[in-house]
């Protein structure tokens, strides 16, 4: 298939977790219904992002991934629709917790689970109190019509996680995220910054990247949206403000992509060899 037609979500969340799927949910069937082959919901869309506190009443929940019922809600919706669902939640798996992604294809089964390898800590994102740094590796999947990679918010940072999801054959990048504010600088806006991070790893892989915020206010903290899809020139061609509640879709051309890929030879002209200072420590 050289076309793929993906979707991105955005909105905000309350610590309902029933009226927070069935958000959700409407939003998922409004990309179904625009064409959507692929829709991308938020990071940790099961509630509150808790993480802006340590609070160790707040483990309780965690489920495994066959018991979660944000998981088990987009595996019947995507079985319905015939639409993949790359579902972020709070994963329990015995005595260890982790940021997980269920990848739930259009069978409404779960290909496999992703966890979060790059786990920040700092005021009011305090993830290595809640979550142990992700023993997965990082995933691609078969998905309806391109092999898809999936790193979850603080992963998109690092380019690093791009170009293995690269080097694993992915064709799209998706980042579902949970950032806003910074309550330790309530001068700094780091919307543009993450925006930019991600057009990079467009660019510099020649791949097209979607990417899904949540918006509102929760205690201290506001969430900046601005979810958007670029294609692999980095061009933004789809996009949502930073209050807007919504769907964003768009059809990607990947044959298009590829030939642009090989053209600029950037995965051709590789040093491997020369690399070796990045996976020692600093």
């Amino acid at each position: 298939m050289t076309q793929i037609t993906v979707a991105a979500l955005q909105l905000a969340f309350t610590d309902d977790i029933d009226a927070n799927i069935a958000n959700v949910s409407e939003l998922v069937r409004e990309a179904a219904g625009k064409g959507a082959q692929v829709a991308l919901p938020p990071e940790l869309f099961e509630g509150e992002y808790f993480c802006r506190v340590e609070d160790e009443a707040l483990f309780a929940r965690a489920r495994p991934v066959g018991e979660h019922k944000a998981v088990l809600a987009m595996q019947a919706l995507a079985a319905e629709l015939g639409i993949a669902i790359p579902t972020s939640f709070f994963e329990r798996d015995g005595p260890h917790h982790y940021n997980s992604l269920a990848m739930i294809g259009p069978d409404g089964k779960v290909a496999g689970v992703y966890r979060k390898s790059h786990i920040p800590d700092g005021p009011g994102y305090e993830e290595k109190y809640y979550f142990r740094p992700g023993n997965t590796g990082f995933r691609v999947w078969d998905g309806p019509g391109a092999p898809l990679g999936v790193g979850i918010c603080w992963d998109q940072w690092y380019p690093e996680t791009a170009r293995a999801m690269m080097l694993m054959g992915a064709e799209i990048l998706f980042y579902p995220t949970a950032i806003g504010s910074e309550p330790y600088d309530e001068g700094l806006d780091t919307a543009r910054l993450w925006r930019r991070a991600m057009i990079g790893h467009a660019v510099s892989n020649i791949v097209p990247v979607v990417a899904a915020n949540r918006i509102g206010r929760e205690g201290d903290q506001r969430f900046y949206g601005t979810s958007f899809i670029a294609d692999e020139w980095g061009d933004v061609v789809a996009e949502l403000g930073r209050d807007e509640t919504g769907v964003i879709t768009a059809t990607l051309d990947l044959g298009r992509a590829r030939r642009h890929r090989a053209g600029f030879g950037f995965f051709r002209d590789r040093r491997p060899e020369l690399y070796g200072r990045l996976v020692e420590d600093v």
